[in-house]
């Protein structure tokens, strides 16, 4: 790999070759935009680690919470083209800003409430002679109350809610010696687990394509090499692919007609039910009539969860959900999983995703399953599971 041009490199090796570079120079101030990007964990938790101790001053852009937390002694905040700074960690800022919002809200509230009242006093006693000098002076005081200067917050939260048309039995989902492998490599074998009603899985490997691969197997749009898995008839399945390009190539579709290919009701084929959907989820106007074909990745991702919300299923199948999110996104995320009442098969490098939503740790290797009823932090400081790492990659 030393003597591979760049441009050869697979997207994850070329960020490791720039990091290598920027830290191998030892700079006063290092500058770092989206440094876990492509990143796999076992190397987001090294470069934690090193940063971490590094003595030198760190600038750093991310989506990773868990990383800001662990490296970050302050948290700059960009608003209104305004930067705010704050001492602490990203969890300790979250905490702060919802505080602060809360209170611009409740002030801004109250600004309105006064101005009504100005309003109100003007309009009674400005042909009053007798009180036309009180009224004057209310209308340089509602001059001067000027609400647009009291604002909560830029940022927008997309409304995640999932609910589902019926609960699952205890019988989820089976897979008994599945096994798969691509040009030549086993990406995994031997995998055999049972889940149960109310599981929530961080589904890990060293190996991503395994994962994306196992998920395209069990959501029924690929075959395993060996092997069988079984779904409960209780259960129904959305599934969050890696890759969502297929979903967004016919481009005579805006993002009504779009959301409208996923609808099972009359009720939810109607515009008007279909605009709400997707202004829940920050499309609003005339942003819901653009083309299909034209979305960022981060709007692409929220099209794809309305297209889940809308299929109402007991078992969730995310492969890298957070990819393209902005931090509010990710947050209502989080958040909805958490509340999630189904079950949830998880792959993400979101650290604080896998620890916060998930009860249970499957990893899949060449060499057959670690399956573990933990957190994923437990998960990553368990000697046994370390040892059986070593035993089933070598």
């Amino acid at each position: 790999m030393h003597w591979q041009m760049m441009s050869e490199l697979e997207n994850k090796d070329k960020v490791k070759v720039l990091l290598a570079q920027a830290l191998f120079e030892n700079p006063d101030v290092l500058i770092l935009d989206e440094p876990t990007n492509d990143l796999d964990i076992d190397t987001i938790s090294w470069l934690e680690d090193f940063l971490a101790d590094y003595e030198n001053t760190v600038i750093v852009v991310s989506h990773d919470r868990h990383f800001l937390d662990a490296v970050c002694t302050h948290i700059g905040d960009l608003d209104y083209s305004k930067l705010n700074l704050y001492t602490g960690n990203y969890s300790f800022w979250y905490q702060a800003s919802q505080l602060a919002t809360r209170q611009r809200a409740q002030a801004n509230k109250k600004a309105e409430e006064k101005k009504k009242e100005l309003q109100e006093f003007i309009a009674r006693f400005s042909s009053n002679v007798a009180k036309a000098k009180q009224a004057t002076a209310r209308k340089k005081m509602l001059d001067k109350l000027n609400i647009e200067d009291i604002k909560p917050t830029s940022r927008r939260y997309p409304a995640i809610i999932w609910e589902t048309e019926r609960e699952a039995g205890d019988q989820i989902l089976e897979v008994k010696d599945l096994a798969t492998s691509k040009d030549g490599e086993v990406l995994f074998s031997n995998i055999d687990f049972k889940l149960k009603k109310g599981d929530k899985v961080a589904i890990l490997s060293k190996n991503s394509l395994a994962i994306s691969e196992f998920f395209q197997i069990i959501s029924g749009n690929t075959n395993a090499d060996k092997g069988e898995y079984a779904w409960g008839v209780t259960t129904t399945q959305s599934y969050m692919p890696l890759d969502n390009t297929e979903f967004f190539q016919n481009k005579e579709l805006n993002l009504v007609d779009w959301l409208r290919q996923y609808t099972k009701t009359d009720e939810e084929r109607h515009e008007e039910f279909i605009r709400g959907f997707l202004g829940r989820m920050l499309f609003s106007g005339d942003e819901a009539l653009k083309s299909s074909t034209v979305l960022s990745g981060g709007e692409k991702m929220r099209c794809m969860f309305s297209r889940m919300m809308l299929q109402k299923a007991n078992v969730l199948l995310l492969d890298e959900p957070t990819n393209h999110l902005d931090l509010e996104s990710i947050t209502t995320l989080n958040n909805s999983l958490v509340n999630f009442k189904g079950n949830i098969l998880l792959a993400s490098h979101d650290h604080e995703m896998l620890q916060t939503v998930c009860n249970r740790v499957i990893e899949l290797t060449p060499k057959g399953v670690i399956d573990r009823e933990m957190t994923y932090d437990e998960y990553l400081t368990d000697k046994r599971v370390k040892e059986l790492q070593q035993q089933m990659y070598s």
